[in-house]
């Protein structure tokens, strides 16, 4: 019961914590990629994230495919996230690196 509860807190947290930076790094670095904008980026970075997170789930513990599979959905949501931000006009203009 336990250990549900643990892997659970940290998907939370992994959840945010991947949403966040993968949005502000859409916002930042990734602002006048054209690739970005299409429909199919945030179903790619999802599908890596997960490709990958799968492949650590058999490693750790507490970490399982449910873990995976939120990662995989905060990237891509952080990614579809900071593309409309882009095109919205909303995100920030970033002077140097």
């Amino acid at each position: 019961m336990i250990s549900l509860l643990v892997s659970i807190a940290i998907a939370s947290v992994l959840f945010v914590v991947l949403h966040g930076s993968t949005r502000r790094f859409v916002r930042t670095r990734l602002r006048y990629v054209d690739a970005v904008q299409k429909s199919l980026a945030p179903w790619v970075a999802g599908g890596a994230v997960f490709l990958v997170g799968s492949a650590a789930a058999g490693l750790l513990p507490l970490v399982g495919v449910g873990t995976a599979l939120s990662a995989a959905f905060a990237v891509g949501a952080g990614v579809a996230a900071g593309a409309r931000d882009i095109r919205q006009g909303t995100a920030p203009i970033v002077y140097g690196p």
